[in-house]
């Protein structure tokens, strides 16, 4: 799913992302209420409207935006968090219910409970208080008012941590939520950690429900979690990425600012369709790049996201063939080939 953090894929026209085969994209509760606030976007028709995206929109709760930034938050307790906005340093507060209601008058298809999400190597008590909270928010939020048709996902945390993770799973997949997310991964602790912590927790969730992974978003760790039974999963590295001037390929990660590219006429991965490939070469994207030109960004960007969507769309297909462990076991393979920038 392609974040649009503020209500739009940077740099990209709605109609773009679609061609590129995105179903769904990412808004953000807490940009979204800072700027311009749930108030505005629902008095001109909700964020779809306002977006000009007409397919389903995931909204996340806001949680790890707060979280993240531990410096700005003043108080925590069961009724919620208090903390500092971002945008203006004034006190803002933020409760289950609150982000709620956000969403709702956001109008988002999916929206997130509020939960509290920690960094990798949080101190055994902190994890332990925000499985705790996560689990009494999420008691307060599922049944909470819902725009139309909205679902709800609960989310559940625990850090890489055996007996938490599997309380904080037992807790959350037991309440009536529309899908269930791992939370409070990716955030900083191992790689194969992380990687294993998903082999048996997310066979512990529900199997009739969508099961999503919160902030992934490289070609491998795509792979990788699909094959632990993964079925929805976000990250901004595609365009974040393209907006340091590199493209996700089969030959690797390519810095497009790299010298070898100056007169480089092949396009930025082989027999790749995408609107940047079809008609551009690597020595043109380098010249946009290194000269700030905003086309060259926009190019970048159209071709990380087809990258990453056709990935999924190939292992999806596998999967419906059976064939899923071979596609995998050839993507990685090739993935793991040395760029050219490594050779």
């Amino acid at each position: 799913m392609p974040v649009g953090t503020k209500a739009t894929v940077k740099s990209l026209h709605p109609d773009e992302v679609r061609a590129l085969g995105a179903q769904v994209v990412l808004g953000n509760a807490y940009h979204l209420h800072f700027r311009p606030g749930e108030d505005v976007i629902d008095d001109l028709g909700g964020i779809h409207v306002f977006s000009g995206w007409s397919g389903p929109i995931l909204t996340d709760s806001g949680g790890y935006q707060v979280f993240s930034l531990r410096d700005t938050i003043s108080s925590l307790d069961e009724a919620g968090v208090t903390f500092r906005s971002v945008y203006d340093g004034s006190d803002a507060r933020l409760t289950p219910e609150g982000a709620a209601e956000i969403q709702r008058r956001l109008g988002s298809d999916i929206a997130m409970c509020l939960d509290v999400c920690l960094p990798a190597g949080a101190p055994q008590k902190e994890l332990e208080r925000a499985v705790r909270l996560t689990t009494v928010w999420a008691e307060r939020q599922v049944d909470a008012a819902r725009a139309p048709g909205q679902l709800r996902f609960g989310i559940s945390q625990g850090g890489t941590d055996d007996e938490l993770r599997r309380r904080s799973l037992e807790e959350i997949s037991t309440l009536p939520f529309d899908g269930f997310a791992l939370g409070g991964l990716a955030v900083g602790e191992e790689r194969q950690e992380m990687f294993d912590c998903v082999e048996w927790a997310a066979p512990l969730l529900p199997r009739a429900q969508p099961r999503y992974f919160m902030g992934i978003g490289d070609p491998v760790g795509i792979l990788e979690v699909i094959a632990r039974g993964i079925d929805m999963f976000d990250c901004v590295l595609p365009t974040r990425t393209a907006r340091t001037g590199s493209a996700l390929t089969w030959e690797g990660r390519l810095n497009l600012r790299n010298a070898r590219y100056r007169a480089d006429g092949r396009q930025l991965d082989e027999d790749c369709p995408c609107p940047a490939c079809e008609r551009f070469s690597r020595a043109y994207i380098r010249h946009l790049v290194t000269q700030d030109e905003i086309l060259g960004l926009r190019l970048l960007s159209l071709h990380n996201l087809w990258f990453v969507l056709d990935l999924t769309a190939r292992a999806r297909a596998a999967i419906e063939r059976g064939t899923f462990s071979a596609f995998r076991q050839d993507a990685l393979a090739r993935l793991a080939r040395p760029s050219e920038e490594e050779s």
